[in-house]
């Protein structure tokens, strides 16, 4: 969704989330140079800074290049091979078999261990103050973790997703992008997540539909060294799940003191259960998105929820994946507090484990695990088959109207800002300027070809949010309104959503 800041009021919540997110930088920065943080007090406030940085700024190309590579994926690679050649290194692989399905495995969990990482970086230890602030003040900004939100979401993910929606070859044209690509691609290989492919082949027994696939079955060696990786994933999964526990009910976690162990558990399940509802949430109303009204249920909430959802010009679904998006990082970040392991100098290491594995478990790594499988992919998995059940619950109503409050604060308008002086340093052009519209590739005998995006039950594509009557990004409004194979496109992305339903014309009309 654009933002047009010309409008006064759009203006001004920029300006307001512009010094809204200066004042929570300086505020990380001064907690960071007073040793407050856990990186900062434990080793050093230079490595926090190096390490938090870092992490945004590895942030900004794993959201920029899932867009990226998501979106060029139908593009004919001959027409990009020369102009953008370290575009081509990834896409050529990505876009070969089932590895895009890989690759957006792998990013997922990248993105959660970057938000646990900012959280070692910035956040604040038990007890400390800063610059003799107020104490409402830290606690809503450091305690509450609001600053290091405004940082991830404004700087780490927006930003990214605004430029490399419409300029996708030139944000994915360099060794930082494909590094991040074949990082991705390392960590699926590395089986740490392939539990995530036994859920997906339980949703897709209980929904009586077949996982789309464009490689043949797995046969012999290669169906053995899949299968063992799927056994040592889950193997590792449940070893996460008794260190955490171990460490929630000893109070050997960040979180605050004086949190009885059973509230903490609980606390801990009811943030991922939030987290997996966000993200099963954008899945289900792409795929209602799609339908008459007639058909997007008959229940109570269904009728709500869509009626909010859908309502007016259809700006509301645009407007719940930016408020999504701050809802999940805030989640995850009290996550993160909750789960990473904190150990006094005189404790033993939890289950007697080595000082570098200890080391492990004190960095996050084992919640970021937890939260990637189970409160993230495994929802997604679940509301790709059965969207309904997330359409049918008073939970996504009130989660609904919760994002769409925060996006209407304009707390991250700052994005939008960030986004034009980063495309205007980078020099980023459309993608029409290298490669044409659609029909003009058409007219080449090099048309877009979706026949290889795969989606649907058992996938977790983040497909674009488009509706009907959807105010959608102001380069895809032209390539809609002026090439109808652009539109075709759009629409074959959606049926691929609900295959079962009747399709229904987008119009990319604004009025």
């Amino acid at each position: 969704m654009a933002k047009d800041l010309s409008q006064p009021l759009e203006a001004i919540k920029a300006v307001i989330s512009c010094g809204l997110l200066a004042f929570s930088i300086a505020l990380i920065m001064g907690l960071i140079a007073k040793s407050e943080t856990k990186i900062s007090g434990d080793v050093s406030p230079a490595l926090a800074y190096v390490t938090l940085w870092g992490a945004i700024i590895w942030l900004t190309m794993v959201e920029g290049g899932q867009g990226s590579l998501v979106g060029l994926t139908p593009v004919n690679l001959d027409l990009y091979k020369e102009s953008h050649k370290l575009a081509y290194k990834s896409t050529v692989v990505c876009y070969e078999g089932d590895n895009l399905d890989r690759y957006l495995l792998g990013r997922q969990f990248m993105v959660v261990l970057v938000v646990f990482t900012v959280n070692m970086s910035g956040g604040p230890n038990e007890g400390a103050t800063l610059w003799g602030l107020p104490g409402w003040v830290f606690d809503i900004f450091l305690g509450g973790g609001l600053a290091m939100i405004l940082l991830t979401c404004n700087v780490g993910q927006l930003n990214s997703q605004v430029n490399a929606s419409h300029c996708m070859l030139d944000y994915i044209n360099n060794y930082f992008a494909y590094f991040t690509f074949c990082v991705a691609m390392l960590i699926e290989f590395s089986g740490l997540l392939h539990a995530s492919y036994l859920i997906q082949f339980a949703v897709a027994a209980m929904s009586g539909k077949a996982i789309e696939s464009n490689e043949e079955p797995r046969e012999g060696l290669a169906s053995a060294f899949f299968w063992g990786r799927c056994l040592v994933s889950l193997a590792i999964l449940g070893f996460c799940f008794a260190v955490t526990f171990q460490a929630l009910f000893n109070e050997q976690t960040t979180l605050w003191g004086g949190v009885p162990p059973a509230v903490a558990v609980i606390v801990w399940f009811l943030l991922m259960c939030v987290v997996g509802m966000l993200e099963g949430m954008q899945i289900a109303f792409f795929a209602m998105a799609k339908l008459p009204e007639s058909e997007r249920g008959d229940s109570y909430w269904a009728k709500k929820t869509c009626g909010l959802l859908f309502k007016g010009e259809g700006v509301n679904l645009p407007g719940f994946m930016i408020g999504r998006q701050l809802c999940v990082v805030s989640c995850m970040f009290f996550v993160a507090r909750v789960t990473s392991v904190s150990l006094d100098d005189d404790e033993d290491n939890i289950f007697g484990v080595g000082d570098g594995l200890q080391e492990l478990f004190n960095f996050g790594f084992l919640g970021a695990l937890i939260v990637t499988i189970v409160a993230s992919i495994a929802w997604q998995l679940v509301a790709s088959a059965f969207p309904m059940l997330f359409l049918n619950s008073p939970f996504t109503y009130i989660l609904l109207s919760l994002c769409l409050a925060l996006e209407a604060t304009g707390i991250c308008n700052a994005s939008w800002v960030l986004a034009a002086i980063h495309k205007k340093i980078a020099g980023f052009q459309r993608d029409e300027v290298y490669i044409g519209t659609a029909e003009e590739r058409a007219a080449k005998n090099k048309g877009d070809d979706t026949s290889h995006l795969k989606s649907g039950a058992g996938h977790i594509y983040k497909l674009p949010g488009f509706a009907e009557h959807l105010v959608m990004p102001s380069a895809m409004q032209d390539l809609m309104n002026n090439d109808p194979n652009v539109k075709k496109f759009v629409d074959d992305l959606m049926d691929s959503v609900h295959s079962n339903g009747p399709k229904v014309e987008i119009s990319a009309d604004v009025p």
